[in-house]
């Protein structure tokens, strides 16, 4: 008998999706819910959330996800599929970090992932199955000017995946990273109208272009779904080619 392709159906699944209100976290939940999934949509705007709920057949619940008491507010249910879009970046050169935008960008960008995976694996745990996926990034395995919080904190969510993977695989709990390399949203265009950031950008990705959400939306159905059921504690690199020199 032929070996059968496993299915990248989600259909009768539940899935959480922060950051669900724009970019990258959009893109997720739509392409979880195109592939069958009932969709949480979680974000700390209400009016672009419901709207975006309403068309993918999904729900809306505002939340900022670093008020842990509101997070754990999410979990009155186990999900199968966990997708966290959420995340902040405050660059500059790194004699001028402030300690408030340190500390911004580590709530979000670790501090509420890290408690977003517990709170998330508890209830998979008990169901026996599930899968987390946190949008990290390239940066969490290279460095780039002006980068260097945001490059601290997504190279500590790389280790903190790894670590978890090993802690919940036994139940069958699978948790991993997608790094992206430039994709281009409303928050990166300033990025992409300097010449010279623009440059940079060009000649590191090996693709030649930069990353468009829907580059994306395959890899987050991917690792929800059964056919990556022996994938975890991995970072899947969406990057053009960045990280291969």
């Amino acid at each position: 008998m032929l070996p059968q392709t496993p299915s990248f159906r989600l259909d009768g699944r539940r899935a959480l999706v922060t950051g669900a209100s724009s970019g990258i976290g959009l893109g997720c939940a739509v392409a979880l819910a195109g592939a069958g999934a009932d969709v949480t949509c979680v974000a700390r705007r209400a009016g672009p959330l419901e709207d975006i709920a309403r068309q993918i057949g999904g729900r809306a619940v505002p939340c900022d996800i670093t008020d842990l008491d509101a997070l754990a507010g999410l979990f009155d249910a186990p999900f199968d599929i966990v997708v966290n879009a959420a995340g902040l970046a405050r660059h500059g050169p790194a004699l001028d970090t402030a300690p408030d935008d340190f500390d911004a960008v580590m709530s979000i960008n670790l501090r509420a992932a890290y408690f977003l995976s517990q709170a998330a694996a508890r209830g998979m745990i008990a169901q026996g199955r599930g899968s987390i996926i946190h949008m990290s990034s390239q940066m969490g395995h290279v460095g780039g000017p002006d980068r260097a919080v945001y490059c601290a904190s997504k190279h500590a969510m790389e280790g903190m995946v790894k670590a978890m993977a090993l802690e919940w695989g036994p139940h069958q709990v699978r948790i991993n990273t997608i790094c992206p390399t430039f994709i281009r949203t409303p928050l990166t265009e300033p990025t992409f109208a300097d010449p010279d950031r623009r440059d940079w950008l060009m000649r590191n990705i090996a693709l030649g272009r930069a990353g468009e959400v829907t580059d994306l939306m395959g890899a987050v159905v991917f690792l929800a779904s059964d056919a990556a059921a022996m994938v975890t504690g991995t970072a899947l690199k969406v990057d053009g080619g960045w990280t291969a020199a």
